[in-house]
């Protein structure tokens, strides 16, 4: 297969959202939305010219079917040839991707600015963790319910179990990062001429070796 590497991930991805049972283009969409959006996302301007490619090369089948009242819509299928293409690439170890992350590039130039703008950065993030790990508790009382004894479930809590984990580590570490930053800023504090003048001055000038 051609194409960077997200694009093929985004095939893959595809493939296997059809391995659950035949879907639109619409379905396919509104599926992602419904599971595993938290951590991967496709937008229609991908999942429609995916799925013809899918189709024209043979991993999945299309068919057309009559609405009463609406256009004619297209539903695709996973392909024996496109189940063991799924099957090939589940086996083949994920890529590390790298991460990227505002609030970490801001804490880590922190020491240009104010100890509060750090502390404030961390309180907003950690209201942000708190309402996410909400989220995915109430996704997991939903799931037990609808999907008891479905053969998904166990691979679906797998995927939200991640984002649970992650959340709590979030958690505790915004609490470390706060006692941290409040230490830090009590020592600011007491430093001749006060905080701002620490603050203006930078410290000693340190460059990375």
């Amino acid at each position: 297969m051609t194409g960077t590497p997200r694009t093929n991930t985004s095939r893959h991805a595809i493939l296997g959202v059809l391995s659950l049972c035949p879907m639109s283009g619409y379905d396919v969409k509104k599926l992602i939305e419904r599971s595993i959006a938290h951590f991967w996302n496709e937008s229609y301007g991908q999942i429609y010219p995916i799925l013809n490619r899918l189709a024209a090369e043979g991993f999945a089948e299309r068919r057309r079917e009559k609405q009463r009242g609406k256009p004619d819509r297209y539903v695709y299928s996973l392909t024996a040839k496109g189940r063991q293409e799924l099957e090939r690439w589940l086996a083949v170890p994920a890529r590390q991707e790298p991460a990227r992350s505002e609030l970490l590039l801001k804490l880590f130039l922190g020491s240009a600015g104010p100890v509060t703008d750090s502390v404030a950065q961390i309180e907003h993030y950690q209201a942000r963790q708190r309402e996410v790990l909400a989220t995915y508790e109430d996704i997991e009382r939903q799931l037990r319910k609808e999907m008891a004894d479905h053969p998904q479930l166990p691979f679906s809590l797998l995927t939200l179990h991640y984002g649970q984990h992650r959340c709590r580590a979030m958690l505790a570490w915004c609490d470390e990062s706060r006692r941290t930053l409040a230490r830090l800023g009590t020592r600011r504090a007491r430093a001749p001429g006060g905080a701002e003048a620490r603050r203006r001055t930078g410290g000693r000038a340190w460059t990375p070796r």
